[in-house]
C-alpha cells in the first residue's frame, strides 16, 4: 500500500461504523469523528518513597473508553438505549502496532493494513453506553449527537 493509504467511509457515501442493538441509520453518521481513550482507572501510578513513578494499575483495566459524535439531518436510533445497554461497536477509529507483534484486540475484517513497520486496523469493541444525547435544530435542519461508551 502507498503511504498515502488511508481508507476512508466505504463508498455508498454513509459510514463503516457499525453498532448492534441501535444501528446507525441512513443520513444519521456522515461525517461523524469517534475517539478512543484509556478508561479512567487505567491510569494509577504512585510514586515510591524515593520519587520513582511506578504504574499500578491492573492489566484487566486496560480498557477504552469512546465518544461518537456528529451533525447529520436525521436522528440517530436512540429510542430504547439508556445508559447500561451493551452494544458490539465496529469503530471508526484506528489503532496501530509495530507489525512483529499482535493486536490487542478483535480486528474488524478488511479493515487492517501495513505501512511501513505498522500494521493498523479498526477495533471491534464490546462497550457499554454511559451517555447519550441528541438535539435537533429545525431550521438549519440538522441534529447534533454523540454517545458516549466504556468497553466492558
Amino acid at each position: 500500500m502507498p503511504l498515502d493509504y488511508y481508507p476512508g467511509p466505504p463508498p455508498n457515501g454513509q459510514t463503516a461504523l457499525v453498532i448492534s442493538v441501535m444501528g446507525v441509520p441512513l443520513y444519521s453518521a456522515r461525517g461523524l469523528s469517534q475517539t478512543l481513550e484509556p478508561i479512567q482507572a487505567a491510569a494509577s501510578m504512585r510514586r515510591s518513597i524515593n520519587g520513582v513513578l511506578t504504574d499500578v494499575a491492573h492489566e484487566q483495566f486496560r480498557k477504552y473508553q469512546s465518544k461518537i459524535s456528529c451533525t447529520d439531518t436525521r436522528q440517530p436510533a436512540f429510542d430504547g438505549v439508556w445508559p447500561g445497554l451493551t452494544v458490539v461497536v465496529d469503530c471508526i477509529a484506528y489503532l496501530s502496532f509495530p507489525s512483529i507483534g499482535s493486536p490487542q484486540r478483535t480486528v474488524i475484517p478488511g479493515s487492517e493494513f501495513t505501512e511501513g513497520d505498522f500494521t493498523f486496523y479498526r477495533p471491534r469493541l464490546t462497550m457499554m453506553v454511559t451517555a447519550n444525547t441528541a438535539q435537533t435544530d429545525e431550521w438549519a435542519a440538522t441534529v447534533p449527537w454523540e454517545i458516549d461508551l466504556e468497553e466492558v
